[in-house]
């Protein structure tokens, strides 16, 4: 991971789990980290702890649902560190859990401003700079929900199957331009998400036992291998980590249970 050193990664959603992960794992590469969530004192916390290891970090307030947010986070970004190298647009919820018939529409929306749009916003943000510059990697969380449908979580999977089209058309458009777009299905992890999952007891994955989860440390170090060399066999589509054994090998993580 070499070649990271001194670039500039945004990451979202970072004040706990795959983000805050992610982050530690980019500016344990030498890498600029911004931290953006919607809570300061958690990605202070975070951005301090980077600095005690003797990283660069920066916490920005941000709401990915709102592109003017983003915006500003970005242009932030630049005027501090001189670009934007990678994004890891992580930010995404999976509350509320219910059946279509019982789901609140206006929290259902919500959960699309904040997983599809706030990844849009992400991507829209920070194009303009990275074909600029002539380079950058995209890192789009995505899910196994993406792929097929889960009792209770309509949201979460319509979504989580727009951002791997967003993902797809990121790559269509922008690659030859040197833009590289690539998504990560991380399997499950042992984040507050999966308390609120298995708190619903809503469909199989609720039932699961927490020992199974893969630790947050795990994702962010598969995030960092793709800001460097590995995205490249990814582009356009997602690393399905829980499952590509070469992936884990190349990443220094255990086969898959």
């Amino acid at each position: 991971m070499d070649q990271l050193a001194s670039q500039t990664a945004i990451v979202t959603g970072a004040s706990r789990g795959i983000g805050e992960a992610a982050a530690r794992e980019l500016a344990k590469a030498g890498m600029n980290v911004v931290l953006a969530a919607r809570t300061a004192d958690d990605i202070e916390r975070v951005a301090a702890g980077i600095a005690e290891d003797g990283g660069t970090a920066l916490a920005l307030v941000c709401d990915v649902a709102r592109h003017a947010s983003v915006e500003a986070l970005v242009e932030r970004t630049v005027e501090t560190f001189g670009g934007v190298d990678v994004l890891v647009n992580n930010a995404g919820v999976i509350n509320p859990i219910a059946r279509l018939a019982e789901s609140d529409p206006e929290a259902w929306g919500n959960a699309v401003d904040i997983n599809l749009k706030g990844v849009y916003h992400g991507v829209r943000a920070v194009l303009p700079a990275m074909v600029e510059n002539g380079s950058g990697t995209i890192i789009n969380l995505s899910s196994g929900a993406a792929y097929g449908p889960m009792e209770g979580w309509s949201h979460y999977c319509a979504t989580k199957a727009a951002v791997l089209m967003l993902t797809r058309a990121v790559d269509k458009e922008y690659r030859d331009r040197g833009i590289r777009a690539v998504g990560l299905s991380p399997g499950t992890v042992a984040t507050q998400m999966q308390v609120d999952i298995k708190a619903s007891g809503i469909n199989p994955v609720s039932q699961m036992d927490p020992s199974v989860h893969a630790p947050p440390e795990w994702i962010g170090r598969a995030i960092g291998w793709l800001a460097g060399e590995g995205a490249d066999n990814y582009l356009g589509d997602d690393l399905q980590l829980r499952s590509d054994a070469d992936a884990r090998t190349a990443i220094g993580l255990p086969p898959a249970a």
